[in-house]
């Protein structure tokens, strides 16, 4: 388990993590009414580079829009998400590569099951950038929970609360002596991991379900498919049937916290010929690798 490293932003200053708290009245307590990205810094040296910035903080007012928080866009310009970030990063000094979770809360104290015109908080803090998920080949099972529907809680906020549905999900899979999970959609459609999304090859062609198929329109995810597109590979983007992942050459999964990472199982079926990343999967980490490092690589990379 990562615990916070010992310097955080929270409120409106950089404090001791022990002494960041939220009051168990306010609504991101009692209704887990809470937005969040978590972006990884990479350290080499004296150099910190975060990677994708505008787009978490861009994940950051699109949760918040969707969700009907609105006191958070007029205070957070990105200049000044980008600052503070910068000092969290140097008050704490990290040696190696870090995540870096930004969750805007609301912290007004008992006003019901509304949002607007409530206030809210910022907290920012690092911690160890350890993977969710084995990197050399994972074994997952179909979730007995399914996917909540867009028109329910949409996925494509990253609401705290909404992730009571990948816990439920993720520790049945762990219960049943799996790494994780694949969420279906009501319609029985794949859409994504625990926290995660989902792909596969077959016959060369990388295939992913799309941003309508209940799943989070990831960044990782995002930029897997720009990767591939530049590799020559052929994208469908399109609804998936959970059988089309038992018959693939290959299936992968991304995210900040998973990487790259090989699917070896699924349901018992063994995919592909080893636990090994295939070849797509292999050279989509190697760029992937790469575009979280680099200052040249699509403007994707801020330095710190």
């Amino acid at each position: 388990m990562a615990t916070p490293h010992d310097k955080m932003f929270f409120g409106d200053s950089i404090i001791d993590s022990r002494e960041a708290t939220l009051g168990v009245a306010t609504s991101a307590v009692l209704y887990g009414l809470s937005v969040y990205t978590v972006f990884p810094v990479h350290v080499s040296g004296t150099s910190r580079t975060a990677f994708r910035l505008r787009d978490h903080y861009q994940r950051l007012l699109e949760s918040c829009k969707i969700i009907g928080i609105d006191s958070f866009a007029p205070q957070w310009t990105f200049d000044r998400f980008v600052s503070v970030v910068r000092e969290v990063v140097a008050a704490n000094d990290p040696q190696s590569e870090v995540y870096v979770r930004a969750t805007v809360h609301v912290d007004e104290s008992i006003p019901g099951t509304r949002v607007r015109g409530l206030s809210t908080t910022m907290s920012i803090f690092l911690y160890d950038a350890v993977p969710i998920v084995p990197q050399d080949g994972m074994r997952l099972k179909t979730s007995v929970w399914r996917r909540i529907p867009d028109n329910a809680i949409p996925s494509r906020a990253k609401v705290n609360g909404a992730y009571v549905n990948s816990v439920l999900a993720k520790q049945d899979a762990i219960d049943s002596g799996f790494d994780d999970c694949i969420f279906l959609d009501i319609n029985g459609h794949v859409c994504e991991l625990s926290a995660a999304n989902i792909f596969l090859v077959r016959g060369g062609v990388l295939i992913t379900p799309d941003v309508t198929s209940d799943i989070l329109d990831g960044i990782n995810r995002r930029t897997i498919l720009t990767l591939a597109r530049e590799e020559g590979i052929e994208v469908h983007e399109r609804t998936v049937d959970l059988t089309e992942l038992y018959i693939a050459d290959e299936v992968f999964v991304s995210g900040t916290s998973a990487g790259v990472a090989p699917v070896h199982q699924i349901d018992g079926r063994t995919i592909g010929d080893s636990p090994a990343l295939g070849p797509v999967a292999s050279t989509l980490r190697k760029r992937h690798q790469a575009a979280l490092t680099s200052v040249e690589s699509h403007d994707w990379v801020t330095v710190l």
